[in-house]
């Protein structure tokens, strides 16, 4: 069984509520119990943490290290400006899955830069919450994969 962190920034406690016709209106904490319920028809334990403050997300990726296989992040509006954060999913060395709600390649120039996308094996953006499970999905075949090795 891999264990997973579930990794969402900024805003991201507010979904349901937050520009729904851009984000949806499915809330995190079911996002999260989606993701967990998911997880566990893939033999995947998930874990969720949400945090609007980048350092909180630094040490989660940190602890990450020691008990977690992978991490599917989204970083939110860091994804775009935090190299914090690309340090430290490269420091870890766990392979990570960047998940965005909408289509940031479709929205404004200062969206199509991620920092994120530099150390993560993909990026999963414009399917809205279904792109948690694709991201469970992706990273679950690539432990899969590095296990076959």
């Amino acid at each position: 069984m891999s264990n997973i962190l579930v990794l969402n920034g900024p805003n991201l406690n507010l979904l349901g509520t937050r520009q729904p016709d851009v984000y949806g209106r499915e809330t995190l904490s079911i996002i999260e119990a989606n993701c967990i319920k998911y997880g566990e028809t893939r033999g995947a334990l998930v874990s969720c943490l949400q945090s609007n403050h980048e350092g909180a997300l630094i040490d989660a990726i940190h602890a990450a290290k020691s008990d977690q296989q992978g991490i599917i992040l989204n970083a939110g509006a860091y994804t775009h400006t935090s190299i914090a954060l690309m340090d430290a999913i490269a420091s870890v060395e766990l392979p990570c899955v960047e998940v965005h709600l909408s289509n940031i390649h479709a929205r404004e120039a200062f969206r199509h830069v991620s920092y994120i996308s530099k150390v993560a094996i993909g990026q999963i953006c414009g399917f809205g919450s279904r792109g948690y499970i694709l991201a469970i999905d992706a990273l679950v075949a690539h432990l899969d994969m590095c296990d076959d090795k």
